[in-house]
């Protein structure tokens, strides 16, 4: 008798990051992936669209999880895995994650939110007591970035992380989702706890990155990193003394007159007050940059860049680019949560207990989910 498919719920699915989250789990004959939304329609018409090349089962299912009955609707379906791609996650609580621990279901989100996913933890004992592993984070930002670092680590066999910078900037003609946009825009000029401590997009840095991207501005910018790799990378001396790396996230915009008009936002917030929370005001700033959709690229990039010592050595610097070309740069944030589900599924995480996506799956993985995408990466080494 076949072994019964390993059950995906990926809630969002019809959405901007899950339907890209929906076709990267399709490479996997092994899985049986549920497109879930509140609309029959549009879960339908993307699982007839995607199933032709897809080696996964996708079942459209509809479903509302700020439904009152989404609890027991979960329990009955009983997935082995929930994804919720369904942002921004700013501002959310753990609704969605709690009913999983609840109906003994494993989860996964692709947020970014630097205090939804630093402050997962606190249902760890929860999801320990039902044997079930709670793992947010599991996007761009902190689970490929830390997985990078550690890379860099290895590859340097570094003994101490001294610096940790990070940035993405996408190509200006790539689509753009709500969510996104409303989660850049919720930290806009309001503080970032990194150290030296800053605000959202105060400040301008260029960083010149590969042919075809080139130089790029970047801005600081609000990420579970600046929170979580000051200590997860710190280091105690022989002496006793904790040295700590300096991290630094920032990201930015191709067209340099829509950059410097987040960065005038920043300035308004800062010192004014007239907006407070510019989220508020997405759907028409979104609406508003598709008028300038005509300028620009398809392309974009994602750097890591780790300074440390191996002790022998007195400095290194390791240097990870993403280059994404032809619009694919979307599909980078779903390639740690594809990576975990596929771990899930092969029995490779026997953990349980709630935590940020930090140290579960590696570089390597991560890139390896990149298949058909015009996604390519590369290392420098000074």
């Amino acid at each position: 008798m076949a072994a019964s498919p390993f059950t995906v719920l990926v809630l969002g699915g019809y959405g901007f990051f899950g339907r890209r989250l929906v076709e990267r789990l399709g490479s996997n004959d092994q899985l049986k992936v549920l497109v879930v939304g509140r609309s029959m329609v549009k879960a339908q018409g993307l699982s007839d669209k995607l199933q032709p090349k897809s080696k996964a089962k996708l079942v459209p299912l509809k479903m509302d999880l700020y439904s009152p009955t989404f609890l027991t609707e979960l329990s009955m379906i009983s997935p082995d895995c929930v994804v919720h791609t369904a942002g921004p996650f700013q501002g959310q609580g753990y609704d969605v994650a709690e009913a999983c621990i609840a109906a003994g279901v494993n989860y996964v989100d692709i947020a970014d939110g630097r205090e939804f996913v630093s402050n997962i933890c606190k249902l760890d004992s929860a999801a320990k007591e039902k044997g079930v592993l709670v793992v947010s984070g599991a996007s761009s930002v902190p689970a490929l970035s830390s997985a990078v670092v550690d890379e860099a680590i290895n590859r340097g066999k570094l003994s101490r992380v001294d610096n940790i910078d990070i940035g993405i900037n996408p190509g200006n003609k790539t689509e753009r989702g709500i969510a996104t946009v409303k989660a850049i825009l919720s930290f806009n000029g309001h503080p970032i706890p990194s150290h030296p401590p800053t605000n959202g997009w105060d400040g301008v840095i260029t960083r010149e990155y590969p042919a075809p991207v080139g130089g790029r501005l970047l801005s600081p910018c609000d990420v579970p990193d600046v929170a979580l790799f000051p200590e997860l990378y710190s280091q105690r001396s022989s002496t006793g003394e904790l040295h700590k790396p300096t991290v630094h996230f920032r990201a930015g915009l191709e067209l340099k007159f829509l950059h410097y008009a987040m960065m005038a936002m920043s300035y308004i917030t800062r010192k004014t007050g007239i907006v407070r929370d510019w989220s508020s005001h997405g759907w028409w700033l979104i609406e508003l940059s598709k008028f300038f959709m005509i300028f620009g690229t398809h392309d974009g990039a994602m750097h890591v860049e780790v300074t440390g010592s191996s002790g022998v050595e007195p400095s290194k610097k390791l240097t990870w680019t993403l280059l994404a070309k032809d619009g694919d740069g979307p599909n980078t944030p779903v390639l740690a949560a594809a990576a975990i589900v596929n771990r899930l599924q092969r029995g490779a995480l026997p953990s349980t207990g709630a935590m940020p996506c930090l140290g579960l799956v590696s570089a390597e993985e991560c890139i390896n989910e990149t298949t058909g995408l015009a996604i390519d990466t590369m290392w420098e080494e000074e």
